[in-house]
């Protein structure tokens, strides 16, 4: 089931943000036995994508959220961001060490 819930993930944000870079790190198995744990699973995701161009970090979170909402509570029951990035963004963390 949580590979199939990552596929979802993975195809509402391709679909509604054309990310060119997408991570989706499935974390239900640490959370087994947490009561929410039922509903939905528990993921991470990495995404870096032009249509974060110009938009605050909380917007980028709204565009992702409203991406994948139809899958809150059924097949998601806890989303982290680790990043929401730019192209541009993604290019310069990388060269940073």
């Amino acid at each position: 089931m949580t590979t199939a819930r990552v596929t979802l993930i993975e195809e509402r944000l391709r679909t509604a943000l054309a990310p060119e870079r997408l991570e989706i790190v499935d974390d239900s198995a640490a959370h087994a036995g947490h009561a929410g744990a039922r509903e939905g699973g528990h993921f991470t995701i990495r995404i870096v994508t032009t249509a974060f161009a110009g938009k605050t970090l909380i917007q980028r979170h709204r565009l992702i959220h409203a991406a994948v909402a139809d899958l809150m509570r059924r097949e998601i029951h806890a989303l982290s961001i680790q990043k929401a990035q730019t192209p541009d963004e993604a290019r310069f963390s990388t060269t940073e060490t």
